[in-house]
């Protein structure tokens, strides 16, 4: 799964990653706090969309 699209799997969209464990966009947006909050945001929204049904 791609921790950067709650919901969508890895796609591979940056050229030489494997996955998400070295995939340059997801240490990006992990080491900057506001992309983080975001992301949790993002997370959270998809959660209760599901819990919706």
């Amino acid at each position: 799964m791609c921790p950067l699209r709650p919901g969508d799997m890895c796609t591979l969209c940056v050229p030489g990653a494997t996955g998400p464990q070295d995939c340059p966009t997801v240490a990006e947006v992990m080491r900057d706090p506001e992309l983080r909050a975001r992301l949790a945001e993002l997370r959270a929204d998809r959660l209760a969309d599901l819990r919706r049904g």
